[in-house]
């Protein structure tokens, strides 16, 4: 009897101190909240749970997030805030708020945000590379050894590779163009765009266009999977996970030994004097004689971070654009007569034609305004700032979404229209509502790099093809880790009368 009442005591007093643990993390969070009542939200359903209920019935309903926060804009501001539980985000939505905190230094990114992307699953993903590297003066000596390596002198060389992974793929698509068959655009451009970066950042030939064994799409696919299921809290311990979870981490653990091993390779090249090709992997060993970023770990964190983002951006921006076109008789017409013109009957595109595709840029930027594969970035301000007059309190997280902003009706007319018009030279330029390659020092490194690669694959699958949708598919997008069309843009092709004087 007394050990049973002996225990009994215990557990009061362990629910007494769970209690007091609860009271104390109730007034915590109370106390961060009013830091921020006065920043406009949506009504909260829960104290505690904050926005998360909302998100959660989205979800489920499998609609899209970032569709709702495009509602609390057009009804609360341009500044919004987010709760969950202790942790309040404020979204930006405002050119002069993007113009203070993308375009200047002294912001880092978020360390929960991007820190959750140095290991995925407890295998190191992107580590310290350009993309995650929060510390602003290792971030830019690794920046300026990558530089050379996206100058324009350097892809202007790429026109080759360019020409002629592009080609392989016309090649494969030839196979399909009867007019009968329906495929999905979106794995023929991810395994194009896979190749390319692999050959022209690595020297890799991974002929994924030919060979269906190669494990490189499978991995990059499950890899953006991981990212996507590691939103869900402590989703490695939810039953029927598991089997998802080691196939993330095999195959974040085999880019990184390819990567080990293409490294070890150029590295002895190098040292034995013979003559280094001037890719980004090259650049990478480079930045490895500098003592501030030497780090065999780091130096595979870049691999990973051009491997992956290197390809799947560009993939999903050319399926999107596929997508658009095929909803848009009249300005696929009118892209067709410029390839026409400009690239006629020559099979190889030339670096000085990708300038006069004037309107075929117009239509990638607009793919890219209502379709930014990367929605937008995220910072972390220390000081408090005040932003269209409303009091941004220090140490709080901030969100800034192309995707958003790109549909609001204050920075786009009529913004649901797909209008590459918009993008003239006549056009006003969109001052800071516009950032899908973001802005400011840490904007994109290969955005010239990926318009060049979309300009030639959509160039020649103009010149050479009709494409059409097959009927029945949505056009609802997916978050991934990176936006994608839901539905892989499934196609039915057929061959074009090509222009007299065509070598085939």
């Amino acid at each position: 009897m007394e050990v049973l009442g002996a225990l009994g005591a215990l557990s009061l007093l362990l629910l007494a101190a769970l209690l007091l643990a609860f009271g104390i993390y109730c007034g915590y969070v109370h106390c961060v909240h009013l830091k921020y009542d006065h920043i406009p939200s949506a009504p909260r359903e829960s104290f505690l749970l904050g926005h998360l209920p909302i998100l959660w019935r989205m979800l489920k309903k499998k609609e899209f997030v970032h569709d709702l926060f495009l509602q609390w804009a057009e009804k609360y501001g341009p500044i919004v805030r987010f709760n969950a539980f202790h942790r309040v985000s404020v979204m930006i939505l405002s050119p002069e708020g993007v113009k203070e905190f993308l375009m200047s230094p002294q912001y880092p990114k978020d360390r929960l945000v991007y820190g959750r992307i140095f290991n995925i699953f407890g295998v190191r993903f992107l580590g310290n590379g350009l993309v995650t590297d929060r510390n602003y003066d290792h971030w830019h000596k690794q920046r300026k050894t990558m530089d050379p390596a996206f100058s324009r002198t350097y892809l202007i060389g790429l026109m080759e590779t360019f020409n002629e992974k592009a080609e392989e793929l016309m090649e494969k698509l030839e196979e399909k163009a009867d007019g009968k068959k329906e495929f999905s655009m979106m794995t023929m451009m991810s395994r194009v765009t896979l190749d390319v970066i692999a050959k022209i950042a690595f020297g890799l030939e991974l002929n994924s266009l030919n060979d269906d064994q190669t494990p490189f799409p499978h991995a990059v696919t499950m890899i953006m999977k991981g990212m996507t299921e590691m939103r869900i809290p402590f989703v490695e311990y939810m039953p029927g996970k598991q089997k998802m979870i080691k196939e993330v981490q095999e195959s974040a653990r085999l880019l990184r030994r390819v990567g080990k091993k293409c490294i070890e390779q150029r590295r002895e090249a190098m040292q034995n004097g013979k003559e280094a090709t001037l890719d980004i992997l090259t650049q990478i060993l480079k930045g490895d004689a500098l003592e501030e970023i030497r780090d065999d770990e780091n130096i595979l964190d870049n691999f990973i971070t051009f491997f992956v983002a290197g390809h799947e951006t560009t993939a999903n921006q050319l399926s999107f654009t596929v997508m658009a076109l095929a909803q848009h008789p009249e300005i696929l017409e009118r892209l067709q007569a410029e390839v026409d013109e400009v690239i006629g009957a020559k099979r190889d595109i030339d670096y000085e034609d990708l300038g006069k595709l004037e309107y075929l840029s117009q239509v990638l930027k607009e793919s890219l305004r209502l379709y930014p594969p990367v929605p937008g970035t995220v910072r972390w301000t220390k000081t408090e700032n005040v932003i269209e007059g409303i009091r941004i309190p220090a140490k709080t997280t901030l969100v800034f979404s192309t995707y958003i902003m790109g549909r609001m009706e204050q920075y786009f007319k009529d913004p649901l229209t797909f209008n590459p018009d918009r993008f003239s030279k006549e056009a006003p330029k969109p001052y800071y509502s516009y950032f899908p390659f973001s802005l400011g020092p840490r904007s994109c490194i290969g955005q010239a790099f990926a318009q060049m690669e979309a300009k030639v694959v959509m160039a020649k699958l103009l010149q050479r093809f009709e494409f059409q949708l097959v009927p029945g598919q949505s056009f609802k997008l997916l978050d991934a880790g990176t936006l994608r069309p839901l539905d892989g843009v499934m196609c039915k092709l057929k061959p074009r009368s090509l222009p007299k004087g065509f070598q085939t």
